[in-house]
């Protein structure tokens, strides 16, 4: 991985086989990242699962095996200090060999060729809750 920091902008590039989360959350640690805004995210996934929230308890998963072509990322990510570990919300649009595309809920991927991604830094303060009525953890402005 390849990461550069100015002015509050993180522009990373991640390579073959990285784990995606694993090497954001290595990032984010590394620049020391409280709450950060994704604002591109751009390349090739393989091994993606996505997530499609229908009601509370009945979240579906899908597993795409085959690369995928990354068309747009985005979400935030803020700091759990309690867990020492990131809350992501994440989520990926993408697209197969055919062009049809498919989004959902970034639970897991890989890179297959490249990803480059930009988020910016920012201190105001969220934290995350599950929240009984939907059962998702919610975003608390703090």
């Amino acid at each position: 991985m390849q990461i550069k920091e100015k002015n509050n902008l993180v522009i990373l590039r991640m390579f073959p086989k990285e784990n995606v989360f694993e090497s954001l959350a290595r990032a984010l640690k590394e620049c020391k990242v409280k709450t950060a805004v994704f604002v591109s995210g751009i390349g090739q996934l393989k091994n993606v699962r996505l997530g499609y929230f229908k009601e509370k308890g009945d979240y579906q998963e899908q597993v795409f095996d085959k690369p995928l072509e990354l068309l747009s990322l985005n979400g935030f990510v803020s700091l759990n200090q309690e867990q020492n570990n990131y809350d992501f919300h994440l989520h990926a649009t993408l697209s197969d060999i055919e062009k049809r595309a498919v989004g959902g809920h970034l639970i897991s991927a890989a890179v297959s060729v490249t990803l480059e991604v930009a988020f910016l830094k920012t201190d105001i303060a969220i934290e995350r809750k599950v929240e009984e009525k939907t059962g998702l953890k919610g975003m608390f402005l703090n």
